[in-house]
Parts: structure tokens; C-alpha cells; sequence
């Protein structure tokens, strides 16, 4: 076997093809036409002395060692296409993107994101509310912020709190009936919450019914939303209890826009938690961020904790 290099142009092409496992996708990745990713291939295999494609019908495969060379070759590739993601970022060197579930996205990060951000008017920060977990080193985060299991498919993590759920209806809502004993929130409509399967979800209406030693039998009209924050909105306005998070319904209690007739609460199975890409921590104000997103969260524990809600007058 020959020890000649292939042209790179000739590698580049035939990494590309191996990749989409198209010559015409290659093709537009690369620039160029059908042709010239053919020719590039076959400069390839002259050069080894191998033959890297075979035909399968009306296809074009890789053959058995254009598969063992297309994965070795494919490792230079891929760190090649790192680096440049890195260069890429690294043009924004105060800019960060901080990944998080939407519903904590929307009710608790954001309102005290901008303290962060008056403090450190330099640091130019995404908030970015999705259930995708990020893959640091390919996407374009800096920071996700996320909840139970999913803390084992980052290297870099810190626990941040385990939050705590409590039944909560607007005012009016209450209003118009007479609750005498907790368990009389079950006869009252309610709203339930189910998140995505890959997080869990946090406890509902039968977990809740079970800690006070009452039976619950899910209405025919019961409606079940997928965010937290839209269930905690529609219990706002006046559509039936939720079982609400203290973390994201803290403004909604505190201006009374929600009451809690008991509080009678339970806590998530698991804990939010931070992880974060090391390059992060390299870029001017990282580590504060990663700092301040630890001391809120320390304070957020304190607060669901020891929470007491506000006196309600029962009808």
C-alpha cells in the first residue's frame, strides 16, 4: 500500500460524502458540482490504492475500507469544525447564551436577569427558553439551566434547588366558593401539569391528594398543560387551581394575584441544576455569571424552604 497523501481537497470530498452519504449534499456543502466531488473521490483512491466507494444498485455506498477510513479521517474533521465553532464564539467574547427550561426561563430567570445585567452593563446576555438539552463544544451555549437526570450528560454542574409546589387560585376563583378543609380543592376545576417525558414532571393533582389523605378522581373537563408557566397564567385567570412552583409563582402570590388557602405543599422529586461549557468561564464575566445564577438559587432554596403564604379568608 502506498504511503502517498490524497490531495486534501480530495479528503475534504470524501469526508463530506461520507458524511451525508450524498454526493449531491456534498456537493452543496462544499461548493462544487456532482462532478467534481466524483473526481475529487477517485483522485482519493488512486492515492491509496483502495477503492473507498463501492455501487449498491442505483447507489453509491461506502465500502468496507472506505468505512474504516472515513471514520478515522472524520475525527480531524470534526475538530477542525470545533475550532472554528470556537473562533466563531470567541468574536463575542462577552456575549453568553444561557440555555433553560422555558417555563423557569420566563418566571424566573428572566425578571432577575436584569439585575445581572445593570450590574454588569458589558455582558451582553441570550436568555434562551427551550427543552433541548445543548451540546457544548457544537451549540452555541454557554449555560443551561435544567432539571433532574438530564445533570448526567454534562461534565461541568452544580445543583442549584429543589423547588416546592403549593395549590394556588385566583382571588376570584375563591370567591365564589366555600372551602372549608383542603380537600375541597379537588371538587374545584383543576389544572394539571405535564412536562416532557425525558424531565418528569413534578407532583400533581394525585400525589397531592394522597399527602392529605384524600381521594382524587380526574374531572372529565380537566385540562393539562405541558408548561408550567401557562398552567400557573390560566390559574391567574381565574381557570382552577394549580399546583404551582414557589420558584415561578413568587410575584403572582406576593401581589396577590394568586392565593394559597393552604399551604399544604410538596416537594420535587429532583433539583434544578447549572451546567455550563469551560470555555464559558474563560470569557470575561463568566465566572460571575456562573456565580451569581449559584448565589440566587441559594436564595431561592432559603425562600421555598421556609415559605409561608399570606392569610386568606375562607368563605
Amino acid at each position: 500500500m502506498t504511503s502517498k497523501l490524497p490531495p486534501l481537497r480530495a479528503i475534504q470530498a470524501f469526508e463530506a460524502f461520507g458524511r451525508h452519504g450524498s454526493v449531491t449534499a456534498a456537493a452543496e456543502e462544499l461548493g462544487v458540482s456532482a462532478g467534481a466531488i466524483s473526481q475529487q473521490i477517485r483522485k482519493a483512491e488512486e492515492a491509496l490504492g483502495l477503492r473507498l466507494l463501492e455501487r449498491r444498485g442505483r447507489t453509491v455506498a461506502l465500502s468496507s475500507w472506505g468505512k474504516i477510513y472515513h471514520a478515522e479521517i472524520s475525527v480531524g474533521f470534526d475538530q477542525i469544525r470545533q475550532a472554528q465553532d470556537m473562533l466563531a464564539r470567541r468574536r463575542l467574547e462577552s456575549g453568553f447564551t444561557i440555555s433553560c427550561l422555558p417555563s423557569l426561563a420566563i418566571k424566573w430567570v428572566a425578571p432577575q436577569l436584569f439585575d445581572w445585567q445593570a450590574d454588569h452593563p458589558g455582558a451582553a446576555v441570550r436568555l434562551e427558553g427551550t427543552e433541548f438539552e445543548p451540546r457544548f463544544g457544537k451549540d452555541q451555549v454557554d449555560f443551561r439551566i435544567s432539571y433532574g437526570a438530564k445533570i448526567r450528560a454534562f461534565d461541568h454542574y452544580v445543583e442549584l434547588f429543589t423547588d416546592w409546589v403549593v395549590p394556588a387560585c385566583s382571588p376570584a376563583l375563591l370567591a365564589r366558593h366555600s372551602l372549608r378543609r383542603p380537600a375541597d380543592i379537588l371538587d374545584l376545576p383543576l389544572l394539571g401539569i405535564e412536562w416532557d417525558r425525558a424531565h418528569g414532571s413534578p407532583p400533581g393533582w394525585p400525589e397531592w391528594a394522597a399527602s392529605i389523605g384524600a381521594h382524587y378522581s380526574k374531572s372529565p373537563g380537566e385540562l393539562t398543560l405541558s408548561l408550567s408557566s401557562a398552567a400557573i397564567d390560566a390559574a391567574v385567570n381565574g381557570r382552577g387551581f394549580v399546583l404551582a412552583q414557589l420558584a415561578m409563582a413568587a410575584d403572582e402570590i406576593a401581589t396577590g394575584r394568586l392565593v394559597v388557602p393552604f399551604n399544604q405543599r410538596l416537594q420535587l422529586s429532583d433539583a434544578y441544576f447549572l451546567a455550563w461549557d469551560r470555555a464559558a468561564l474563560e470569557k470575561p464575566y463568566g465566572p460571575e455569571l456562573r456565580a451569581w445564577i449559584t448565589a440566587i438559587s441559594k436564595r431561592q432554596e432559603a425562600l421555598s424552604n421556609n415559605w409561608a403564604p399570606p392569610p386568606v379568608a375562607l368563605g
